[in-house]
């Protein structure tokens, strides 16, 4: 295999050096501020806006959120796997798997929040206060089931000699999320969890692709495969960002019909968090377009690295974000 360091870049080798230890704390610190956005984003939202916050709605965003990072993380992998496969010349070698302990992680977050689907949407103060059972009486129930299965299922597929078969428990917790976020109640739920499924599968492959095409660069040696490999994923992010764009809006405006959206942006908990979203999506969609142009004009494509890394922090941030809108009160069509 041919490896070589990129100019200027240090390998990590020289004494002294400690960039894994110093990237971990980095990582650390960015879950620890991550966590801090469903926890306390709850009463920044609703504060002056005269809403009442469901029991636990910090806790329920940040399971949430962590139930969607667990979601990107394989979905991205599958999918930047099969872009490596058709980059001509590409290396063998890949970044190891998080698959598995992504699907671990989204098992426990599905498990808590099946938890407050069992207690009727109330925090449990203690296993007295589950009633399992009662999870298969309810469509919620039924659904929270499902995700929990699911994880279990990916897990094991990933841990398998076919790990693309994980594909499966994946889609099905994508669907399940569909169907729980617009209940039968709701006006046209099967247009809505449509939009949902489009949405959440886009943004999966968006968040999850970039972070192990970045992961996977690391490990080549080869720069022509590797700008190849990002042009790749680049054009395809593209198309994700229009879908995603247009059912962000299309889901938006259903709730918000247009003669009220201005209001609700900022007078409502979740107009709030959705305005904070899309401005945070705005400022992803300039480092895309950044890592873009250096991709396609730089002396050294892969100096596109930069923005992708910073649109990947700020990615997670819009993961976060989503989860604690989940969370927030629906608004009220005026």
């Amino acid at each position: 295999m041919l490896t070589r360091s990129s100019p200027g870049v240090s390998d990590g080798s020289a004494p002294g050096s400690r960039p894994g230890l110093a990237r971990a704390v980095a990582v650390v610190a960015l879950v620890a501020l991550a966590a801090l956005i469903p926890l306390l984003g709850p009463s920044a939202a609703l504060h002056g806006t005269g809403e009442a916050a469901a029991p636990g709605t910090g806790g329920i965003g940040l399971l949430r959120a962590v139930l969607f990072a667990a979601l990107c993380v394989p979905l991205g992998e599958l999918f930047v796997d099969r872009l490596a496969r058709s980059v001509p010349g590409a290396p063998a070698v890949r970044p190891r798997s998080w698959a598995p302990y992504a699907a671990g992680v989204g098992f426990v977050a599905a498990l808590g929040l099946a938890s407050v689907v069992s207690t009727g949407n109330l925090v449990p103060h203690s296993p007295a206060d589950l009633d399992v059972g009662g999870l298969y009486a309810s469509r919620d129930g039924k659904l929270a089931l499902l995700e929990v299965n699911a994880f279990a299922a990916a897990g094991l597929c990933a841990l398998s000699r076919r790990p693309a078969s994980q594909v499966w428990p994946l889609a099905a917790v994508v669907v399940a999320e569909a169907l729980r976020a617009h209940p039968t109640t709701e006006y046209s739920p099967l247009l809505g969890s449509g939009l949902t499924l489009v949405h959440l599968t886009c943004a999966s492959l968006w968040v999850g692709g970039l972070l192990y095409a970045l992961r996977t660069l690391r490990g080549w040696g080869v720069r022509e495969a590797g700008a190849a490999l990002l042009g790749l994923y680049a054009r395809v992010a593209a198309v994700l960002l229009a879908a995603i764009t247009a059912t962000g809006v299309w889901s938006s405006l259903r709730r918000m019909p247009p003669d009220t959206v201005l209001d609700q942006l900022t007078g409502t908990a979740y107009g709030r968090a959705l305005l904070a979203k899309v401005l945070l999506v705005a400022a992803v969609a300039g480092l895309a377009l950044w890592a873009r142009i250096r991709l396609s004009r730089a002396a050294d494509p892969l100096t596109a690295c930069s923005p992708a890394r910073a649109e990947v922090v700020a990615l997670c941030v819009v993961v976060v974000l989503s989860g604690l809108l989940t969370a927030l009160p629906v608004p009220i069509r005026w």
